[in-house]
Parts: C-alpha cells; structure tokens; sequence
C-alpha cells in the first residue's frame, strides 16, 4: 500500500485469509477514483495477486455506492510520473493510471468477484467489468456515462469488456446513450452473476468467493487464465491446444488421484499445492 503519510483509500480485510475483502475507501465522494485511490487501489491487488493464502478477491465499495466513476475535481493527488510534464503528458499518464488499475484487477491471478451496491457508472461500471464476477444488490445501477462528458464511451476497457458479457446491441445502447441501467435490467442483459436483495450484496460475494476457494488452486488460477485467452482465441484449435496443455499438466499436481481417491471414501478432497 501507500507508503506516504497520507490517508490510504484502500483497505484489505484478511479476516479470512482465503478470501480477502477489498474496499474503496472514500465514501464522501462515493469512491470516486482519484490519482491516490487509484494508486492504493493498484497497490492493493498487486500485493494479493500473488499472495498463496489468497483464493479469491471480494471487492466492494464502502458507504452507499460501489464507485461513482473519475474523480472530476482533481484534488486529490497526481499519477505517478506525471510532474513537470505537458498537458498532453499529465492528462496521458492519468489514463494510463487508472487503466493499470483496471488491469491490475483483471489481471490477477485470484478470481475477483465485485460485490456491488449504489453506483457503478463510468470507471465504477469499468471496475465491476474488469472482475471476474458481479454481485448486485437491488440498489445497485450501471451506466457507460463518459459519453455525457463530452468523450466517448470507449474508455478503460469498457468497449472490451461489456460487449463480450452482455452482447453488442446491449453494449451499444449503454455505451451511446450513456444512460443508467437499473440492477434488474442489468441481471437480464446478463452483465450479473447474482441479483440479490438490499443490503446483502457483500455478503453473497463472500459466500461465492469461498465456493471458489475450496477448489483446487492449479484448476483455479488456470480456469482463469485460460477462460480470459480462450476469449480471444483465434480458432477452436487454438484454444483446444491451450485447453490439453493445462490439463495435463493439472495430471502431475496430484489432485486428480485425490479427488478420485476422496470421493470412493465420501470425503472433501485434501488439495496438495500448486
């Protein structure tokens, strides 16, 4: 995390150290992404990406949104590299800021279930997006609204992500329109894996997370990478090639045995590591 004396907007609850909570912090501005809370954000699912106790991420907001997009003041704090340079360079070196943190999160090597409620509009509708999963209270509404600022709506990773969840003619009507779309209309677009009643979004995340957790790590951590390069496939054969390589490899880990050997005696398998 940061290192500076200033406030961090970024905290990692590790009361249950398999599955870690990650929240925004900054619940007077609705999370908005500022310079620092990005940074802290960055710093956060860096140091949880390759931390073995980790099995999956729940990332949440704290106080009556998920995320409400950029921070449009501009008051808190500066990318990183970004003094002494142009307009062009500062307002580049922004983007790419909050770009790494959209990647850090789709990057990691834990699955990342976002745990949402509130807003999630413009970099708040990016992050839910970059997760790997999405759990949404009733109170919960999503909207591509860079196009209201006078931008476009393709903006860190955005046009990458939705069209690939929801379809493109949904995609197209959020990101042109730049309107909110209510939790419900979200969950039948397809862009939620669980729709649940107020207030109990964070806890079905967990919930979800530890389902996750108690699968093998090797099948975890490869289930995620190979789903998000298989998207991308060029071919059915190329991604049958990447599927044959993960699974014999899985073969040498030892759980396959054991989950053969743990269902004939009707007990939960005992994983061996990675």
């Amino acid at each position: 995390m940061s290192t500076t004396s200033r406030e961090n907007y970024v905290d990692i609850d590790r009361s249950n150290p398999a599955v870690p909570v990650v929240t925004l912090n900054r619940p007077d501005r609705r999370n908005a992404l500022s310079p620092d809370l990005v940074s802290d954000g960055i710093a956060a699912f860096r140091e949880l990406h390759r931390d073995r106790d980790t099995r999956a991420i729940v990332l949440t907001g704290a106080g009556k949104s998920f995320c409400a997009g950029a921070d449009l003041k501009g008051d808190s704090g500066q990318a990183p590299d970004s003094e002494g340079r142009g307009p062009v360079g500062t307002t580049y070196r922004g983007q790419e800021h909050i770009v790494d943190l959209m990647m850090a999160v789709h990057e990691c090597d834990k699955p990342v279930i976002a745990a949402i409620h509130g807003a999630a509009v413009g970099g708040g509708l990016a992050l839910s997006l970059a997760s790997d999963l999405r759990v949404a209270d009733t109170t919960a509404y999503f909207g591509s609204v860079f196009i209201n600022v006078g931008l476009t709506s393709c903006d860190i990773g955005t046009s990458y992500f939705l069209p690939r969840l929801v379809g493109s003619g949904h995609a197209m009507d959020m990101m042109i329109t730049g309107r909110h779309v209510a939790a419900e209309e979200a969950d039948r677009m397809g862009l939620l894996n669980r729709l649940v009643p107020e207030g109990t979004h964070l806890e079905v995340a967990k919930e979800f997370a530890a389902q996750i957790a108690k699968n093998n790590e090797y099948g975890v951590w490869l289930t995620k990478r190979g789903l998000w390069s298989n998207i991308d496939a060029p071919s059915i054969r190329h991604a049958v090639e990447l599927e044959n390589r993960q699974q014999v490899l899985g073969i040498f880990t030892g759980n396959m045995k054991e989950a053969t050997v743990a269902f004939g005696e009707r007990r939960e398998p005992d994983w061996g590591p990675m």
